[in-house]
């Protein structure tokens, strides 16, 4: 059966318009599964990539209010701690999902490293929004703290951390095997904690995050998968977004999405990178790409709606 790889945004479950308790989240991780268990039933390979951007943000904090009583955790160890709880409530939904669908698909959550180059230039550039928006006055005193803040691409106050391109999913081989036992992988989870290769020390941790987008792209190309889905809050890739005239985009090739993307009619900070993700994983050989709402899953694997990147058209 066909591969693929399924990016979910944080923000699908700790959303803005609410607190990000832990009982909030689980319910948004029952809701989320519903569509993927549609695909498990179909016989699908599915190997899903959830962001962090919420969660590690808050655990960053958790650390610095409490480093008097406790020795703080560096970002990339926070990065695989979410992966590895966000993981557990994704792989428990499904399990009692599949369950009551009385599908027989095992589920695993696998903790991967993420390779990247220890002298990307974007590691001295903090980029990446994490936590929750911060008000004018949370802004300030972050700032006096000597921490990074910046503006979202929602014109928000966020923390920001720096965000290196991904080379590759270091247990790629693993995720493999698992798939070929027939089981729902959750990996790379909030992008992976990214590492970099020393010479003499081997595989050395990086104070970063990974865009979870970017990942799902590289790891789909190293599986060799048919599928990206990159899932989020919005029905599809918009022409003209934000005037009178926005239209969805039901299909594209890759030298359109490429040329949208470098006229700068695309958001930096929401479908930008997710943008910049499908059309790589195309670019690079993938048959094609979806960027679609997360409930609208199967039915834009059938081209109903979404916006699909293909090769040709």
């Amino acid at each position: 059966m066909p591969t693929a790889i399924l990016a979910l945004g944080g923000n699908a479950l700790a959303r803005a318009d609410e607190p990000a308790t832990i009982t909030n989240q689980f319910r948004h991780a029952r809701e989320s599964v519903a569509p993927i268990v549609e695909l498990a039933k179909q016989g699908w390979r599915i190997v899903i990539v959830h962001g962090n951007g919420p969660q590690v943000g808050d655990e960053l904090l958790c650390n610095e209010v409490a480093r008097k009583f406790a020795e703080p955790l560096p970002l990339g160890v926070l990065v695989a701690e979410t992966a590895g709880w966000i993981g557990y409530m994704l792989q428990q939904s499904l399990q009692n999902a599949l369950a009551a669908a009385r599908v027989q698909r095992d589920v695993v959550t696998l903790i991967t490293q993420t390779l990247v180059d220890r002298y990307d230039p974007a590691l001295s550039q903090p980029t990446k929004p994490i936590g929750h928006s911060l008000s004018e006055q949370e802004a300030a005193r972050l700032r006096e703290q000597g921490r990074a803040v910046g503006r979202d691409g929602a014109g928000q106050w966020r923390r920001m951390a720096t965000s290196p391109l991904p080379l590759g999913v270091v247990e790629f081989p693993v995720i493999q095997r698992l798939l070929d036992a027939g089981a729902l992988v959750v990996a790379a989870g909030g992008g992976g904690p990214p590492v970099y290769q020393d010479p003499i020390l081997g595989l050395e941790g990086v104070d970063a995050v990974v865009d979870k987008d970017r990942v799902s792209s590289i790891l789909a190309t190293q599986l060799g998968a048919e599928v990206l889905m990159i899932l989020t809050n919005v029905e599809a890739v918009y022409e003209g977004w934000g005037t009178p005239k926005a239209r969805p985009v039901r299909h594209m090739t890759v030298e359109q999405a490429e040329q949208m993307i470098a006229a700068g009619a695309l958001d930096a900070g929401g479908m930008k990178p997710k943008m910049e993700a499908a059309a790589a994983f195309v670019h690079r050989g993938g048959k094609r790409a979806i960027i679609a709402r997360l409930s609208d899953g199967p039915a834009a694997l059938r081209g109903e709606t979404g916006t699909t990147i293909t090769r040709t058209v």
